[in-house]
């Protein structure tokens, strides 16, 4: 695309990069904590973290600076692949990033077969909650209570995918 933005498989070593982007992100928010080797290990490993959950991991990036990132999970006994860590810095939101990583989990849910979409998103995300409403995620009106420093409720999403 023009915005010279390269999405590409996510690796291991980018796990500073990605470290970093979450925590940009996550200290948006009044009480949102990341402890990385407490809550968040995977970060420090990110593709083998997601190979790991029969998924798959992408970074985007302009140059050497990290923009985006999103993975997912697949889940062949319920056919659900659910989508996890979409971040994207806040000088690369509002042009059509987050679209394009969502749409990559969303093709390789259609190859794998896969009926449903999931996620869980932080109560207090609420751009996020109108972005995925935007794709065509709905609230499903499950919540679960993480337990964790940030002290995190998150709301549940899910869209269904066709034929």
């Amino acid at each position: 695309m023009s915005d010279g933005i390269v999405i590409r498989d996510g690796r291991d070593a980018d796990s500073d990069a990605v470290i970093a982007l979450v925590d940009l992100c996550w200290s948006a928010y009044p009480g949102v904590i990341l402890d990385v080797d407490l809550e968040e290990p995977g970060l420090r490993h990110p593709a083998s973290h997601f190979r790991a959950k029969d998924g798959r991991f992408w970074t985007a990036w302009r140059g050497a600076a990290l923009h985006g990132i999103v993975g997912y999970a697949f889940d062949p006994a319920t056919a659900t692949v659910e989508l996890h860590k979409l971040y994207v810095h806040p000088d690369a939101r509002r042009g059509g990033l987050g679209r394009r990583l969502t749409a990559l989990v969303e093709a390789a849910a259609r190859d794998r077969g896969a009926a449903r979409i999931e996620l869980w998103s932080d109560t207090r995300f609420e751009t996020a909650h109108r972005f995925y409403r935007g794709l065509g995620y709905t609230r499903t009106g499950r919540t679960r209570d993480l337990h964790d420093l940030s002290n995190t409720t998150e709301f549940h999403f899910e869209k269904r995918l066709g034929p």
